[in-house]
């Protein structure tokens, strides 16, 4: 079969919205010839965002290849093949990603953790490795970034072969750039020898990069006194004029920041955390932008600029490999204004139409391996399978696991003799520890973000009002059911327009004695908390406790009410699952028995709800 049908034909199948004929028209055949009388071309913008430490098509939780209900494929490898077949279909490409590369899989906890890049062996990060392989021109940051901290950030950005770009990422004292604002490639537009050469023969692409601010909050114990952070609208305000100014034609925005606008940080910081529609509608001179952040599927989106009118095209493909964005930026030129874009559109490739890229696999092989190897080590036993499947609504063993083994390494570490309770959330309904042998795995998939263990003091009256904002995770329904888990779970808020996700619903257990309380769900948010006790005790307001918390949730995160003001008793910076793992490794044996107990239900009007999963 002739090569151009056969790409062409792998991308039709690959096409998952937005303009899929604009994008398997003929227009190929056009960009790739020299610049026609009126001076037209094409340049296409390939991108992928929050690959998370994707690389292989594998779930390192479950040890197999990665499946969901949806049958999606993930990891860079995949994405390096669609990559690979638009540049042989388009001939002025450029290749971006929109943050989130360095957590997310027990691949980059290994490089991070267990044989850091930034240790004595120094180990080129596997993301790294596969990023060169495919030959990016520029990424920006993404906020988990930071969460390593900056010294393995910086590592990581020198092992690159691509610009790592944060235009609002700032010197916490000076306020100057702390990585590159903007890059411009040149992209060769026409294919005439020098002694035939003429203005227009290249394209001045602009490439700038934002991260949301919240990073601020959320990863503040690594940051304060190093990076401190403007607003995406603020400082693209001062940026894109420079970029212009440096001679960029068109500008494409690679920014880690969704797009539509909300915080789930609420007004602790005065710049929303998805803003990229207002980006692209308040500051002009922006071409197109790649959406990160907020792992959403937009295949295509306009917005007008308020100033100028024009469109600006938005696009985000997806998380963890699973789409690629394909823009494409029709341009003209003429003497008097140089070359503009004339059109955009864009859409979104599925990485389960095809193939891994061998050459990516090749280069993260040993690291895919070492990662493995590292996860199915038996670390200890359980007496009994816990599963979190029905954590979201019902008291589970594998939540109180979690919730016992941060507020009994708080109370070891305080020497506190006030009460400890822990809060812990739903991250993973997928987890499960098995009855027998443990694995590093199980551990890891139960508590699957890098957070750290911080403790503060709450009063009585600031723990109720935790556990009431908590209980905005349900929707308002009557009746005692039977409820689906989706009747009553992921409610929308006015910080939460798409839901409520499961990781900003906490749960809230003790340590010595048990906190039992209700959650009546017929009952508006605000008014849900009902026969809140420790020890069997009633809370008064004025009661002191000790509170378990993870970095994310005590810098902010979520918004919870509380937090930020508490007086913070322990912050050492310990990783939470390497504090579940070391827990197991050091004890052997986990049994229920020891930490698990129902103390909390769902209720209407008072009275047991059922849910049916």
């Amino acid at each position: 079969m002739d090569r151009t049908i056969s790409r062409r034909s792998l991308l039709a199948g690959a096409v998952v919205g937005g303009a899929g004929a604009a994008f398997l028209g003929a227009t190929g055949g056009t960009a790739a010839a020299a610049p026609t009388p009126s001076r037209t071309a094409r340049v296409t913008v390939l991108g992928s965002t929050d690959l998370h430490g994707h690389i292989y098509n594998w779930d390192y939780y479950k040890d197999a290849e990665y499946d969901d209900t949806a049958h999606n494929d993930v990891g860079v490898a995949k994405v390096a093949t669609l990559i690979k077949a638009v540049r042989e279909e388009r001939a002025h490409t450029l290749t971006l990603d929109a943050g989130d590369t360095i957590q997310g899989t027990p691949l980059t906890y290994y490089y991070a953790a267990i044989d850091p890049i930034t240790g004595p062996k120094a180990p080129t990060h596997p993301m790294a490795a596969a990023m060169n392989e495919i030959g990016y021109d520029a990424a920006c940051l993404g906020n988990h970034e930071f969460n390593y901290g900056v010294p393995l950030l910086r590592k990581f950005q020198s092992q690159l072969h691509h610009p790592l770009l944060g235009a609002n990422a700032l010197d916490w004292k000076t306020r100057a750039a702390a990585f590159p604002e903007y890059v411009i490639k040149k992209v060769k537009i026409a294919t005439l020898t020098d002694s035939t050469k003429r203005p227009g023969d290249y394209v001045n692409v602009g490439i700038v990069g934002f991260v949301t601010p919240g990073c601020a909050i959320w990863d503040k114990a690594n940051l304060d006194g190093k990076i401190t952070f403007n607003g995406i609208v603020e400082q693209a305000k001062r940026v894109i004029p420079r970029v212009k100014a440096a001679g960029a034609d068109i500008v494409v925005v690679a920014c880690h920041s969704g797009a539509d606008t909300s915080s789930s940080y609420g007004d602790a910081l005065p710049w929303p955390e998805n803003a990229s529609t207002l980006l692209a509608q308040q500051v002009p001179g922006i071409d197109a932008i790649l959406v990160g952040h907020a792992h959403v599927e937009i295949p295509q989106r306009y917005v007008v600029n308020s100033k100028t009118g024009k469109n600006v095209l938005l696009c985000e493909p997806y998380y963890w490999g699973m789409r690629l964005a394909v823009m494409d930026l029709d341009i003209s030129y003429a003497e008097a204004t140089g070359w503009q874009v004339t059109s955009a559109t864009s859409t979104l490739l599925n990485s389960n139409t095809v193939d891994a890229d061998p050459a990516v696999l090749a280069v993260s092989k040993a690291a895919h391996d070492k990662t493995r190897t590292y996860v199915n080590s038996v670390i200890g036993t359980s007496t009994a399978a816990l599963s979190a499947a029905t954590s979201r609504y019902e008291d589970t063993p594998a939540i109180d696991f979690i919730n016992y083994v941060q507020a009994e390494a708080v109370k070891k570490a305080t020497g506190t003799t006030l009460p400890v309770l822990s809060i812990a959330a739903p991250f993973n309904k997928l987890a499960a520890i098995p009855k027998g042998n443990v694995t590093v795995r199980d551990i890891a998939g139960l508590y699957i973000y890098d957070n750290t263990l911080e403790a503060i003091q709450f009063t009585g009256a600031q723990v109720r009002a935790y556990l009431e904002f908590s209980a905005r995770y349900f929707k308002q329904v009557s009746g005692t059911g039977p409820f689906t888990a989706d009747q009553l779970t992921n409610a929308v808020t006015p910080t939460a327009p798409g839901g409520t996700p499961d990781y900003n619903y906490d749960i809230m257990g003790g340590f010595d004695a048990p906190l039992t309380y209700d959650i009546d769900v017929a009952q508006p948010a605000g008014s849900r908390i009902l026969n809140l006790a420790y020890g069997g005790t009633p809370v008064a307001d004025g009661d002191q406790f000790v509170i378990a918390i993870n970095n994310y949730r005590a810098s902010g995160g979520g918004n919870f009410p509380g937090v930020t003001t508490a007086p913070v008793l322990y912050n050492a910076q310990v990783a939470i699952t390497q504090l579940l793992i070391q827990w197991v490794t050091d004890h052997k044996t986990v049994d229920p028995s020891l930490f698990s107990t129902i103390d909390w239900r769902l209720v209407s009007g008072g009275t047991p709800i059922t849910v049916t999963g």
